[in-house]
């Protein structure tokens, strides 16, 4: 609220980066001749305010050199009108007074009550020895309150031109109220920044106090001043260390008895004789060398994994006939869920040693390997090194886990601090930076774990024994089940065999309907939910033994989550199936092909990667060079345009091996005949229809087993992979191994009419020599018989 006042020239003077506020006063340098009043402007280099004050000559003091000063005292608010230079030589401007119209005390009671308290409390901060604050209780105008504000020199020189320019008194308190409680929260930062200085002041000062009283007491008591220093030398004496590592904490230990207890680089050494004399330099446990017995403890944790369990007793059996033999290092790579972690576990308690595990997933910086050097502020050893220390021993089952999520930045590269820890013919002599000290790590049994061997860098993966671990069949899991996720998953949810079971069949049909996985986490979460639900009821008093089923096991855990995929339901034509491995298993992957009518543009969807396009472009080249023989026009390519398309396009997609896969649908598509849809493929096609091998032939297989498929075409140089199939799993799907491309289609197209598949049957175990017709891989293995009444899982409490 403000109203206009009448128009007076007044002599204008700017003041540079500098306020003058009503009722302040304030004495200049200048010569205001005859006038009693002035006009003052606040200036910032050329920028001048848009209100000023007027200002009430008080005082005219001549100073000694002809040299004049005036005391002000500011009046009122003022808005200036155009400056012109008068006469006299003076800039002068028509001002138009703009006083205070003060709004009732109802209005501003709150506020003026709320910014005296603030204000209050901002004096008692600052030492206030009352005259301020009696000063401020004093003023009883709402407006000269607030202006108030402006003389503190925490406020900025904008921030007071806006507490000038505003004129309404309602909003210029509001206005300053902001501004001081703004100083208010800063001084009670600044406040208890100061508590805590001062307390670790005074903390550091008493414990200086208290170990200076404390040696005045040792001395009073006869007791040597060296007494933590004789501590430190019996440690060294007990650890039992190297000659080179003896000598160092000797070094170390002369330092610390030179410096005494009170020096700031006391605490330092101490640290650093500390990890000297906790290290296992020497300790070692002793291993379990009798074969069966750690046979049984690996049996009784690990269900199948039949060529890790012998890598192991192996070891064993080495190291019990040469007593002296550098540590394995081992690495399991297999999608999540297959037990690469647990199994490390169990591999410790199996030899006897103790076990440690370091997550290496996000680790960027190198010094969580190697540590920080002695020189850093809060330096400390690396993972390594703080891991044989957690162990107690200088031979422990050291288990690197997730190797080939480990990253790279500014920080250095962890995968190369590696090369030395995994690297038998080097690790005898690792060297921490922390340490700065050779460490013998050859008699750790370090078991590394990566879902992918890919990201692992060449050199790393080339110092290590790589152990492939697959996914579990069903009947793998239905044993698994059996004899280790229900008898745990029953102790820890409190109920027991008397209160759950479950059949054979239930199992099975969770395995094929609830999860979609080559791991078992998945699973086991089913069956626990199954678990809770039982103990639910029994902590309701419903005790009586509950029996799960394949028919009622949609009560326990809702309707299937995964279904049969469609296409799997008719022979489609330009539709093939083909198999895909990934960090997480093996996968079925569809591919489809289009034709329309064009130029013979080749259109490829999917989110595919290079290597996968390429494949697609051999396909058609496959294709246009074979179209006679094919019974496909031979300028189909000028006339249709082709659309090769693989679902599930918000998954990136590569590799090779889906070249056979995309020629089958591209072929299919230009011949009109179906493709099977019981049989899948896997292979990499070449320009001339050759099948190239392809990798991870367990984790495909048990991914066409789940997705209900019965034959499987695989490339002739894989058949020596299929001894490694589960036999459970090679009595149930067919097997066809080609060399060619039109043994590839003679498989999986049918005919226009009758839909008969074309194969001659041939032994896989005596090789002929190649031909235009697949070849079905057989074996002598008797059939499984289906069982005539649901098995239930023996389950103990």
């Amino acid at each position: 609220m403000h109203m206009v006042g009448r128009m007076t020239r007044l002599r204008l003077i700017s003041l540079d980066d500098t306020v003058v506020f009503p009722g302040m006063p304030v004495t200049l340098a200048l010569d205001a001749g005859s006038d009693k009043h002035i006009f003052l402007m606040p200036r910032h280099g050329n920028e001048y305010a848009k209100v000023g004050v007027v200002a009430e000559v008080t005082e005219r003091v001549q100073l000694p050199g002809r040299g004049f000063a005036v005391s002000l005292m500011g009046l009122h608010r003022g808005v200036p009108g155009a400056a012109q230079t008068d006469s006299d030589g003076y800039l002068r401007a028509n001002v138009e007074e703009r006083p205070d119209i003060i709004p009732p005390a109802s209005v501003t009671r709150e506020l003026e009550r709320e910014y005296r308290a603030v204000l209050g409390e901002i004096l008692e901060l600052r030492g206030d020895d009352g005259r301020l604050s009696s000063f401020v209780r004093s003023i009883t105008n709402a407006g000269a309150l607030a202006d108030t504000a402006g003389y503190s020199p925490d406020l900025n020189f904008e921030q007071k031109v806006e507490l000038l320019q505003t004129l309404d008194v309602v909003d210029r308190l509001k206005l300053a109220l902001r501004f001081q409680q703004e100083r208010l929260a800063e001084l009670h930062v600044r406040q208890r920044i100061r508590d805590e200085v001062e307390s670790g002041t005074q903390k550091q000062q008493r414990e200086y106090l208290l170990r200076r009283q404390m040696d005045a007491i040792r001395k009073e008591l006869g007791e040597s001043d060296g007494s933590i220093i004789e501590e430190y030398r019996k440690k060294i004496d007990d650890a039992q260390m190297p000659e080179a590592v003896r000598k160092q904490a000797d070094r170390e230990l002369a330092r610390l008895e030179k410096m005494g207890e009170s020096n700031a680089e006391a605490s330092m050494i101490r640290t650093y004789l500390d990890w000297l004399v906790e290290l296992p330099w020497s300790k070692k446990t002793k291993d379990n060398l009798n074969l069966k017995k750690a046979k049984q403890v690996l049996d009784e944790d690990h269900y199948d994994l039949e060529k890790i369990k012998e890598r192991i007793l192996e070891y064993l059996a080495v190291n019990k006939l040469r007593r002296k033999l550098k540590g394995p290092i081992l690495c399991f790579v297999g999608p999540p869920g297959v037990g690469k972690t647990s199994l490390g576990r169990s591999i410790a308690r199996a030899l006897g040693r103790h076990f440690v595990r370091v997550s290496l997933g996000g680790v960027r910086d190198e010094a969580e390997i190697r540590g920080h050097r002695r020189t850093y502020v809060g330096a400390l050893p690396g993972r390594v090194i703080q891991g044989i220390k957690q162990a107690g021993s200088n031979n422990p089952v050291f288990m690197l886990d997730e190797i080939d999520k480990v990253g790279a930045d500014f920080r250095g590269d962890p995968s190369a601090a590696l090369l030395e820890v995994l690297d038998p013919e080097q690790n005898h002599a690792f060297s921490d930076h922390y340490l700065n000290l050779p460490f013998d790590l050859s008699n750790v049994l370090f078991i590394c774990t990566a879902n992918i061997l890919d990201p692992v860098p060449a050199a790393l993966a080339d110092r290590m024994e790589v152990i492939q671990l697959s996914g579990y069949t069903n009947e793998e899991k239905l044993e698994i089940a059996r004899k280790y996720l229900m008898p745990r998953q029953l102790e820890d949810n409190g109920i027991s065999g008397k209160h759950l079971e479950i059949s054979d069949d239930a199992v099975l049909r969770i395995i094929a309907e609830y999860t979609k996985e080559a791991g078992l986490r998945n699973f086991e979460r089913e069956l626990a939910s199954i678990c809770r639900k039982i103990a639910r009821r029994i902590a309701e008093e419903k005790t009586e033994l509950m029996r799960v089923t394949r028919a009622n096991l949609h009560l326990f855990l809702g309707p299937p989550k995964f279904l049969p995929e469609a296409e799997q339901e008719h022979h489609e034509v330009g539709v093939a199936t083909g198999l895909a491995w990934t960090s997480a298993g093996g996968e079925v992957l569809y591919v489809e092909a289009s034709l329309s009518k064009g130029r013979g543009n080749l259109t490829l969807t999917g989110q595919l990667g290079d290597v996968m396009k390429e494949s697609a472009q051999a396909a058609v080249s496959y294709a246009r060079a074979h179209a006679k023989k094919l019974g496909i026009e031979e300028d189909f390519y000028q006339k249709l345009d082709i659309h090769i398309h693989v679902p599930a396009g918000a998954i990136p997609k590569d590799g090779p091996s889906a070249g056979i896969t995309v020629a089958t649908a591209l072929i299919s598509a230009l011949t009109k005949r179906p493709v099977s849809r019981d049989v899948a493929m896997t292979g990499e096609i070449t320009l001339r229809g050759r099948i190239l091998p392809i990798g991870g032939l367990k984790e495909k297989s048990l991914a066409a087993f789940r997705a209900g498929i019965k034959t499987i075409i695989l490339p002739d140089r894989n058949e020596k992979d299929l001894e490694e199939i589960p036999k459970t799993l090679r009595r149930k799907l067919r097997w066809i191994v080609a060399e060619n491309m039109s043994e590839v289609l003679k498989t999986a197209l049918l005919g226009r009419q009758n839909g008969a598949r074309r194969a001659a049957p041939v032994s896989a175990h005596r090789r002929k020599a190649p031909t235009s017709k697949g070849r079905p891989w057989k074996q002598s293995l008797k059939p499984l018989r289906k069982s005539q009444r649901e098995r239930s899982i023996p389950l103990r409490p």
